[in-house]
């Protein structure tokens, strides 16, 4: 479409979840309790796992790190989102819907990372436990969480760099609650088969590999720990659901969305809810109802946090 007089699109207008003011008022409490709830949960484990020298390991700066990434994960969409509900126009600036896209994607990016770095923590804890210490250090982790942060970057930018470049000429309304790439690109006046493919390859179809290698890897695991005590199968098992389910809530939705960006349908907006709401809600109840050590560590902070403290 080349010589084409294209407008400048300037904003974009989010169409939301519903237009029912009922509705909108019960997903205001919802999603605002679960945002809250959330963001407390992964902060309070952060902050449990810094102040607590019994849960300085690579496992629970991992977790950490986690969390503080849910944190950013929900806070990038979901307080516009709340804000948005009832508003009768609800807009996004083309800048800041770009912005959104960017962040949106390095902090996925660098939590697919991380969740394989998982993997291999509780591979090496569990398998190689005589090697853990040496293999798992707390500078090969932060190394590991530096190589996380650079991927998340790289995967953003290479989606992004595409798409501040194509001519958007007129259409300008996004069904969604958020700006992400498969609606997003649904505005630009050319063919779109090639940025669509793109988004494809780098989101759909690393997130469905990263999945398959994951689960594998956690099958094999505990096909090895069978050769031992049932005590030891029975504690891997435990160890290792609530990592798959987090998984399973973090690649599932970005599976169905993102490998086939084309087909983009009404039951999409509703599956991101649970990448920006419910995941980063749950990975801290996960976490922390499984693992005996950070319960007993949350207990203790808390304790401490309300015992009055003796003046001298």
């Amino acid at each position: 479409m080349k010589g084409g007089n294209y407008s400048m699109v300037s904003e974009i207008v989010l169409v939301g979840l519903t237009s029912s003011l009922e509705l909108q008022l019960v997903l205001f409490l919802v999603f605002s309790m679960f945002y809250m709830a959330g963001i407390l949960g992964n902060v309070f484990i952060v902050l449990t796992v810094i102040s607590d020298s019994h849960l300085h390991s690579p496992m629970y700066f991992l977790l950490a790190n986690l969390s503080f990434l849910d944190m950013w994960i929900s806070s990038v969409t979901v307080p516009k989102m709340i804000s948005d509900l009832f508003k009768d126009r609800k807009v996004i600036s083309f800048q800041g819907c770009i912005v959104q896209m960017f962040f949106i994607h390095v902090f996925g990016g660098t939590e697919m990372v991380l969740l394989i770095t998982m993997a291999l923590d509780r591979y090496i804890a569990i398998c190689r436990p005589l090697h853990y210490l040496t293999l798992m250090s707390f500078r090969t982790c932060s190394l590991l969480m530096m190589m996380a942060w650079i991927t998340g970057i790289i995967h953003s930018l290479i989606q992004i760099v595409f798409v501040v470049k194509l001519p958007f000429c007129g259409p300008n309304e996004v069904d969604s609650f958020y700006c992400d790439l498969p609606r997003f690109i649904k505005l630009v006046c050319t063919v779109t088969y090639r940025l669509e493919f793109l988004v494809t390859a780098n989101s759909g179809f690393i997130s469905l590999g990263t999945f398959l290698i994951l689960i594998i890897s956690y099958i094999f695991i505990l096909v090895t720990v069978r050769q031992h005590s049932s005590g030891v199968l029975s504690k891997a098992v435990s160890t290792l659901s609530a990592h798959i389910t987090v998984v399973v809530l973090f690649f599932g939705p970005c599976i169905f969305v993102y490998s086939c960006p084309f087909l983009t349908v009404p039951v999409d907006k509703f599956l991101a809810i649970f990448d920006v709401i419910i995941t980063p809600f749950l990975n801290p109840v996960i976490y922390t109802l499984r693992n005996k050590e950070m319960k007993v560590a949350m207990k203790r902070i808390f304790c401490q946090l309300l015992t009055p403290q003796k003046l001298f």
